[in-house]
């Protein structure tokens, strides 16, 4: 497996040279753990998780189950051998107040749940982002948190995003231990959140 016996903290950092949502994935090291790219003009979301950005080896695939994105849910497969991981579902209306989302395994079990740290970081992030020029800057001090629950209770990764200008950057960390294929399939599902919460906060 590819994404487990990782050396944490891990580094999403988006591109800006292009139109697509594009982002590197290192270690603390600075080694590089995956490069994730998401299909343009998709009406569902369809993202592809490549070995680094040079793209010579697809890894896995993340596909939404409908074209509104409301109440969708996103497969998780991994591309050589069509192994499904499990799948991402977002929580619906709770997810306008403060992000909320389902992982479940390959069985469609619930495993673990991604919850937004803080509702007032989102609510006054898409306050001050609608003001002309101070709304640029909010990726400096609205910065919002997310953590990894599992069905006992307890934090097991925490994704946060860190100061950059346009949101550029975001860092996961490990909490504790974990099983490698549960690792997988919670840091596919982070991929995911990432790309769907980036432009909201």
């Amino acid at each position: 497996m590819v994404l487990n016996n990782l050396n944490y903290p891990l580094d999403f950092k988006f591109k800006i040279t292009t139109l697509a949502s594009d982002f590197n994935i290192t270690d603390r090291n600075g080694n590089y753990v995956a490069y994730v790219r998401q299909k343009m003009f998709k009406l569902k979301e369809d993202v592809i998780v490549f070995n680094d950005e040079s793209k010579s080896k697809e890894l896995f695939r993340i596909k939404a189950n409908q074209w509104i994105d409301f109440n969708a849910s996103y497969s998780l497969t991994e591309i050589a051998t069509g192994r499904n991981f499990g799948r991402m579902a977002r929580k619906g209306m709770r997810s306008l107040w403060k992000a909320s989302y389902d992982v479940l395994d390959a069985n469609d079990q619930p495993k673990f749940k991604i919850q937004e740290d803080s509702a007032w970081v989102r609510f006054f992030d898409g306050l001050v982002g609608e003001i002309p020029l101070i709304g640029a800057f909010t990726g400096y001090f609205l910065n919002p948190s997310y953590t990894v629950t599992g069905l006992d209770g307890k934090a097991y990764f925490k994704l946060k995003k860190m100061p950059s200008f346009f949101g550029r950057r975001f860092q996961l960390d490990r909490l504790i231990d974990i099983d490698d294929e549960e690792e997988s399939l919670v840091i596919l599902s982070l991929l995911m959140m990432t790309l769907l919460e980036r432009a909201r906060g």
